[in-house]
């Protein structure tokens, strides 16, 4: 493959709709172009049988067994594509199981476009790394461009898996919502749903604009800022 030609991935999803969404995400990167989609491991093996493939984006939960025994059976037949396993499964032992297997990323669903632009954009660095390392400095920082950053500290009594939740009910609300309507769709109060919307906008991941017709005081409405 020359530096010209995009990294080609395939995506393996059981939901059919999921897997739109993630052949979309795909080609929205620079440098990446989804070269198919399959909903099954059987659908996965044929797709790398005629199609040439660096990466899968690979479901770990899939009708016809689970995606690491796809790996495993992947390597066995001599197919060498790295893989990002996406799971909504948090269990380490998978994890570790996963590195003997290519598996250079996890993505843990839900995720935003964000989550995974940045899994690739890390891998994309990884891969395109060439030639001999001048010395331990060198192989350490290539293998850390797989790891993403250390999440910056939230403030205090805010979480990250409740701002991830936030933020997929923000990302899912075409014409965004109130502090009242992300509480209803969280199940979280609406001080502190304004919280963790406020900390969205300051970190440029959301927008907020007064929300008119209501009585009284308007409510701010709040909207994902995409990209």
């Amino acid at each position: 493959m020359t530096p010209e030609q995009p990294i080609r991935v395939l995506v393996v999803e059981d939901d059919p709709v999921a897997a739109d969404a993630h052949v979309m995400y795909v080609n929205r990167v620079p440098g990446f172009t989804a070269v198919g989609k399959a909903h099954t491991g059987a659908e996965a093996r044929r797709a790398l049988d005629r199609t040439e493939v660096d990466l899968l984006l690979l479901d770990l939960h899939l009708p016809d067994g689970h995606g690491l025994q796809l790996a495993r059976t992947l390597r066995a037949a001599g197919h060498h594509a790295d893989v990002i396993a996406v799971t909504s499964a948090r269990d380490l032992t998978v994890v570790r199981e996963g590195v003997s297997l290519g598996v250079v990323q996890y993505v843990l669903k839900p995720f935003t476009f964000a989550t995974l632009r940045d899994r690739l954009v890390r891998y994309a660095e990884f891969h395109a790394a060439a030639g001999e390392a001048s010395g331990q400095d060198e192989v350490d920082r290539a293998l850390a461009t797989l790891r993403a950053p250390g999440p910056a500290a939230l403030p205090k009594g805010l979480s990250g898996p409740t701002l991830e939740r936030v933020s997929v009910a923000l990302r899912d609300a075409v014409e965004g919502l109130t502090a009242t309507g992300v509480a209803e769709a969280v199940g979280i109060s609406r001080i502190t749903a304004r919280r963790y919307l406020e900390h969205l906008v300051d970190a440029g991941r959301a927008a907020r604009s007064p929300q008119y017709g209501a009585v009284g005081r308007p409510e701010l409405q709040y909207r994902w800022v995409r990209g």
